[in-house]
């Protein structure tokens, strides 16, 4: 399956491991220190082709994802699950780390930044269900990120990702469901 847009990633080994898992092409963005030079080509390919940011599941990652999409805001994104992306070791995180078909299913699961987003979910939707305060909210925000295929984030960033990639009412409240009903285990 050839892949449209082109996949954003963070180095020669995320790109190797896309290209095992999909007929794609890759930009790489050498690391968390993203240069003006690297913005402009991965500019010039969403113009062009369109954007995936797969960046790995983790700060340095999160970073670069956030910088790009503030120069794109209407890019697409593709999160890895923290789990799935470990080294066999359990030092090191990273898109390189995961397998073939858990990158496969990760890209496949694109979402789409929205730019003028209705408001689907309000704020108080996410303080009621104790995403945002309390003793669960973190692991909630977690495992609620995961079955949304958003990745983690904070409360702030949660919100933000509900609305740029228009999950509807529904959509959050079923995946709140298996969330609180995985919890009660």
């Amino acid at each position: 399956m050839k892949i449209k847009e082109i996949i954003v990633v963070e180095g020669k080994n995320d790109t190797l491991a896309v290209k095992r898992a999909l007929d794609a092409d890759t930009l790489e963005t050498n690391g968390s220190e993203i240069s003006e030079e690297t913005l402009r080509r991965i500019e010039l390919a969403w113009e062009r082709r369109g954007v995936i940011v797969f960046t790995d599941p983790d700060y340095p990652g999160t970073r670069i994802r956030q910088i790009i999409s503030e120069r794109l805001p209407s890019c697409k994104h593709a999160f890895l699950n923290k789990k799935h992306a470990i080294s066999a070791n359990g030092k090191k995180v990273g898109i390189e780390h995961a397998s073939t078909s858990d990158i496969r299913d990760a890209i496949l699961s694109v979402r789409e930044e929205i730019e003028t987003p209705d408001v689907l979910i309000e704020w108080e939707d996410l303080i009621s269900a104790g995403l945002v305060v309390g003793d669960h909210a973190k692991a909630r925000r977690k495992a609620l990120g995961e079955r949304l295929q958003m990745g983690y984030m904070n409360g702030k960033q949660l919100y933000k990702r509900l609305l740029m990639f228009q999950i509807s009412r529904d959509e959050f409240s079923r995946a709140l469901a298996e969330v609180l009903q995985e919890e009660e285990k």
